[in-house]
């Protein structure tokens, strides 16, 4: 099995024709948020991938091999809940539309790709009702799922909670808060 176990963001520094001549690895986004697994290359060859905690991979990114070989890595298709606004609104109610999408979905921390006219999620059931109520247009596609790094970037601090589980933030100058 090959190990892979070190990663170049976006391949930076890496000549475009080493990356034509390298196998692929098509993750879906559960798998690229892991540190530790197992997949098969474009090639069929059996990997084992093993990478510092706290990082994500996006495709795009490469991989090294414990004896330099390359690997670049695809996001896969998947199913995904793409957003759009109602074909009936005009360009600036269309993007208010969809920007109050995203302010409800943020609130629940739901991960998201926010694309020109469009926001796509992980398929929810009851996220898409609630889109829908708010007159939005919710379907179902298989793509690509890359959503946005964060205000913090791509850093993993292990630090997870679900919905209903409080967490405190500390902004500094003795000002706290609390999200229940």
């Amino acid at each position: 099995m090959l190990h892979l176990s070190k990663r170049i963001p976006q391949g930076q520094g890496l000549a475009a024709a080493l990356l034509r001549r390298a196998p692929s690895l098509a993750l879906d986004w559960a798998t690229r948020q892991k540190s530790r697994f197992d997949a098969r290359l474009s090639s069929d060859e059996h990997v084992g991938v093993f990478l510092p905690r706290g990082h994500v991979l996006r495709g795009g990114d490469v991989l090294v091999a414990e004896d330099g070989r390359l690997v670049r890595v695809v996001a896969a298709d998947e199913a995904v809940c793409v957003v759009t606004a109602p074909a009936s609104l005009g360009p600036a109610e269309a993007a208010h539309a969809l920007m109050r999408g995203a302010y409800h979905l943020g609130n629940r921390h739901v991960m998201l790709s926010l694309q020109s006219g469009r926001l796509v999620m992980e398929p929810d059931a009851v996220l898409g009702e609630m889109l829908q109520g708010l007159g939005l247009v919710v379907t179902e596609a298989r793509e690509p799922f890359e959503p946005e790094g964060g205000a913090y970037g791509e850093h993993r601090s292990g630090h997870e909670h679900g919905h209903g589980h409080g967490h405190h933030h500390h902004h500094g100058g003795g000002h706290t808060h609390h999200h229940a």
